[in-house]
Order: structure tokens, then sequence, then C-alpha cells
């Protein structure tokens, strides 16, 4: 632990909350000491992100919560300055507007630099921005929309506007799911950071769902379930085993690795030559029942592989692709959405779901034409059916069909998209960063659901800077570095140690 001073910088009680008739939070406490990396732990829906958004004044506790930063009372649910200033977020949503550049985000939440004559110093902006997210080593252009920028990016300034005019304050940096879509390279960037802050005296949360960052990083870890806090306990007393027990409730087996293919396949589907963003030639044959893995460092261009198979990258495309079992013709890369290939995208709430849709809308959205009539009426019972059907195989945690896709928890909004691409039936199922911002639990389930579907013939692409998913699903990887498939590792051969090497280059 860092810096040793006396009485936590921050201290909830009896912290609870109500929506409706869902009880999200019940009288939870919470204490993070000064130099101190406190983690917060637990299933999807447990109620993280509700005490997360409650510290940060976006929802208000119920009456009898008691919180204190440093010793003096707040108010929980109201944001005043005095103290806002002292308690920093990055949360799971980031909280960017895409349209603007990273100058600009960052000077929203603490201006810009002006003349005498009020004009802005854009020079002084643009230093500023960039010496901030300059120490990740991205090479971020702070000039352009963060919606050109990869979720990495976006990740990293969002981080970099909350340590503004940081320098030592003692109060709390509350990191929500920092690292959701980060490779480990990054990663351990972000671990330097935040343990300056914590060297420097301050407190910091983290929340997150990765059981290793936990281990690595964090002092003390409180664990919550249902809406209640579970435990709180050194990390060094724990075993990961010990951790995913108190998360779930029950004894849970945290080593998933799959079994290794039956026998050679035929291919469901072929790709050569393919050309999009950074992406210099690559091609692969993908085997039914394969679990294929692609990954590489950032900007590698591991992460378009799956958009492109699927016509969604945004940019150009060339290339050729072929459905072997459909056609024996090739159909041009720029024309691959006419495939009909479903694709699970990196960007949950900004590609994946439509916040205003519920439940069962978001679900049955492609499937629409199929479900109508030859009158062209939408038969709506048997929508509803195939809705809750899927709501039913893949095990989402709703209030029903009918309730807003937003109500869900992270994971389950990722089951939900999970459901609408496997109700397609397609010969083939890509992924990108499947698990970012999944608990343990429900990152095994989808493991054991992506699992069942390459048991059934499915071939399944898996595109990942997560290597956990890589040596969970993937009896195959493909690392892709400087647009190119550098390496390919294979069964027993799929090691942490071998995979991070390749992607580095230093094997």
């Amino acid at each position: 632990m860092g810096t040793e001073l006396t009485g936590p910088v921050l201290r909830v009680a009896a912290l609870s909350k109500r929506f409706g008739g869902t009880q999200a939070l019940k009288d939870v406490d919470l204490e993070v000491l000064p130099g101190e990396i406190h983690a917060l732990i637990g299933p999807n829906g447990s109620g993280k992100s509700t005490l997360i958004k409650i510290l940060a004044g976006y929802h208000h506790a119920e009456p009898g919560a008691v919180a204190e930063l440093d010793g003096e009372p707040f108010g929980l649910g109201q944001v005043a300055a005095s103290r806002h200033d002292r308690l920093r977020f990055v949360h799971q949503e980031l909280g960017l507007v895409g349209e603007l550049s990273a100058i600009d985000n960052l000077a929203l939440s603490h201006g810009f630099a002006r003349t005498a004559f009020g004009n802005i110093r854009w020079p002084e902006m643009e230093r500023r921005t960039s010496a901030l997210v300059e120490r990740f080593g991205l090479g971020i252009d702070v000039r352009r929309p963060l919606v050109t920028a990869t979720p990495v990016q976006r990740t990293v300034v969002a981080i970099a506007a909350a340590l503004q005019g940081w320098e030592g304050r003692r109060g709390v940096l509350v990191l929500d799911e920092p690292t959701a879509v980060l490779p480990p390279g990054e990663v351990a960037r972000l671990f330097d950071i935040v343990r300056e802050v914590r060297d420097a005296g301050a407190g910091v949360l983290y929340v997150s769902h990765r059981m290793d960052e936990i281990f690595a990083l964090a002092d003390r870890v409180t664990v919550i379930r249902g809406g209640r806090r579970i435990a709180t306990r050194p990390v060094a007393e724990l075993t990961p085993r010990l951790l995913a027990e108190l998360m779930a409730g029950e004894e849970m087996e945290t080593a998933h690795r799959p079994a290794p293919p039956s026998g050679p396949a035929d291919p469901v589907l072929e790709v050569r030559d393919l050309w999009a963003g950074p992406l210099r030639g690559v091609g692969f044959d993908l085997a039914g029942g394969e679990r294929l893995g692609i990954t590489g460092l950032v900007g590698s261009g591991h992460e378009i592989v799956p958009y492109a198979v699927c016509g969604a990258h945004a940019g150009r495309v060339s290339g050729r692709l072929r459905l072997p079992a459909r056609s024996e013709r090739w159909t041009e890369a720029r024309d691959a959405g006419g495939l009909g290939l479903p694709l699970v995208p990196a960007d949950r709430a900004g590609e994946g779901v439509i916040g205003d849709f519920s439940v069962g809308e978001n679900l049955t959205l492609p499937l629409l034409d199929r479900l109508r009539s030859r009158s062209g009426r939408l038969r709506r019972r048997r929508e509803s059916a195939l809705a809750q059907d899927w709501i039913r195989r893949v095990g989402v945690r709703t209030a029903g069909r009918d309730a807003r896709i937003t109500t869900l928890s992270g994971g389950n909004q990722q089951k939900v998209v999970m459901a609408r691409c496997l109700a397609q039936r397609p010969p083939v199922l890509a992924l990108c960063e499947p698990t970012a911002g999944v608990d343990i639990a429900t990152r095994l389930q989808l493991y054991d659901l992506i699992g069942r579907q390459s048991d059934e013939g499915m071939g399944v692409i898996v595109s990942s800077s997560d290597t956990q998913d890589l040596l969970a699903l993937c009896t195959r990887v493909l690392v892709v570095r400087d647009g190119r498939i550098a390496r390919e590792i294979k069964g027993r051969d799929i090691t942490e140690p071998a995979l991070v090497h390749a992607m580095e280059g230093t094997e």
C-alpha cells in the first residue's frame, strides 16, 4: 500500500437505492484509504455502476446514507463543486462527446485557456492536451473528432480528462472498467499511472471484471452481490478461486480452455488478400466448428478483420471472400455486407444496441423481414415468441422482453447482441472484444455459449485484445503485426507468453 495516512479518504455507509420494484443497493458500506487502490468487483447487475453513479451525483441515494470525503460529510446525489474536484471519475460510458476533439473534451471539464480579450489560446490548449495523452504513447491526434478514434484511444482521452490538475490532491480517483478494450501494453501503462496517483496519497476506487487486474494492482477488494456488500478483504489473503466464489455465491471453476478440434473440417469461410485500414493483404480459412482468434497490438489492424468480413468497416476495403457451402463464386470484400454475416461489435453501447428500444426489439431487429406475413404485416406473436425463446436460450436476466435495453447490465446487453446474431443462424459468427465490461460469471457463460455454437459446426472469429478470451475460446490464433499475419499459434501452444511475445514481435 502507498502513503500511510490516518482515516479513510472516502467513507460511505448505509447506502441504499431502489428503482421502482428493484432494490439496486441495500445498506452498502465502503471505505477507501489514502494511498490505497481499492477494487470493487461483483457480477453484472450487482449494483457497482449504481454505486458509482451515486458518488458522481447522477443518482440520489435513499435517506439515511452517510458519505464523507476526508472526514467532511457530503450529500450523495448532489454534485457540489468543492468535493467534485476531489472525486474524479472515468465512467464505463466514458462521457465523451464524439463530435468534438480531445482538446474540446478536456476543456469541457476544466475550461479553455484564454487571452486577456477572451480569445481561446489554441496552441496552449493543444500543448496541454497532448502532454496529458502522450504518456500513453498511442499517437492520438488531439485535434480530430473522437468519433474517428478507436475505443482504446477514447478510453485514454477519458482517463486524461479525469487526471487534469490532479497533481497529488488528497481525494479519490474512480475508474469504472478503464481497461475494457485495452491490450496488454496499454494496460501496463495505465497501471503505472494509477500507482502514481496512489503513491501521491490519493485513494483509487477501481472497478473491474478482470480478476488478473485485481491481483496485479489492488490492495483491498470489496465484493458486492445482489446490491449488498458481501466482503472486504486484503487482496493478499485471497486466491482467484476464493474471489470467484465470493462473486458467484457458490463454487465455480475459473479455468476454461477449449477442447481441441476432433478432426479436420471443411472451410465455411475463405478470405483472400484483405486490405482495410492498416491491413495489408490478410488471408485465412475458417473451418466449420473452429474458433479462430485474431489479435495484435493497437494499430495492427486485428480489430478491423471482423468488421471487414461482415461488411461493417466504414473505410475502403478490397479483397475477396467466399462461403463455400453457399457458392463457389467469390464475393468482393466491398460487397461483404451482402453475405449476411452478423457481427458482435466492440462498442456495445454505440454499435450494438439501440437504447430507446426494448430487449425484444433489439433482439429481433434484423429478422423483421422473416417475421412478416405475405401482406407485409409484422406477426407480433411470432416476434414475441422468438424473442422470448432466445432470452431463455442465452440466459438474459431481464424483467421481460418489453423492458428497455438500457435497464440491463452490460453483460446482459451483450447476451442480447449475441442472441440477435445467433437467431439469424449464420455459418460464421464474428465477435470483436466479446467480453469487454463483462463480469467473470457472465464471461464464463458467454464462453460456454460460443463453445456450443462451434460444437454445432458454426465457424467463430474472435478478435480480442484480452488474452483471457483467446486462451479460453480459441483453438487457433492469428497474430497481426503491422497489418499482416505475423504468426499462427495452435492448440496447446496458445499461452499468454506466446501471445504477448508474438504481438510485440519479441518471439
